[in-house]
């Protein structure tokens, strides 16, 4: 059980047979009245996402979330098979479920799989990813990292502004979370 004054982002909790991550949390004390908390929570099987208000000290159960690594084998479909490389248990997820960090996801990648029970909510990809860039706008000789930024495309579809410098076949890291451009990668 949790209480709803430990509220913090990334706290999740089972409400209303669901499972809830708290995305922002303002605990309020009014000058008349009891305290509350009042809540953005965002339901992590289908992604929607409420304001909740609850009383300050009320108690709730938090979801034992557990997380596994697990490598992209190969997408069928629409449907991503993951597997547990040292069990060589199975799980699949929709391109849904994954969310829009599906366009850094390519097979052999090793990733988090958070599972609730037996349920398998969501897939965790690392903060930085390298990936080598299928197309771009041809580089000019006096390109410099300051020049500015191009679009170019990497190998798993997705599309990241670039220094002018950046060529086709170049594998460049890139933070999952922001869509931007980290580096060039050594080989």
């Amino acid at each position: 059980m949790i209480s709803s004054n430990d509220f913090r982002p990334g706290v999740s909790i089972v409400w209303n047979n669901s499972v809830w991550r708290v995305v922002e949390f303002l605990h309020v004390k009014p000058g008349k009245g009891a305290a509350f908390v009042r809540t953005k929570l965002k339901n992590v099987q289908s992604g929607n996402t409420v304001e909740q208000t609850f009383r300050a000290g009320e108690t709730m159960p938090q979801a034992n979330l557990e997380k596994s690594t697990m490598q992209h084998t190969y997408k069928e479909g629409d449907q991503f098979i993951f597997m547990d490389m040292e069990s060589y248990e199975e799980a699949t997820l929709t391109e849904k479920q994954i969310g829009d960090r599906v366009k850094y996801l390519k097979e052999g990648m090793e990733v988090s799989v958070v599972r609730w029970g037996e349920q398998v909510l969501e897939v965790e990809l690392p903060n930085a990813v390298v990936l080598e860039v299928t197309q771009t706008d041809p580089g000019m000789k006096g390109d410099t990292a300051t020049g500015g930024n191009k679009p170019a495309i990497v190998e798993s579809g997705a599309q990241v502004m670039v220094p002018l410098f950046i060529t086709i076949g170049e594998k460049i890291k890139i933070d999952t979370r922001t869509d931007t451009y980290l580096g060039r990668e050594k080989e």
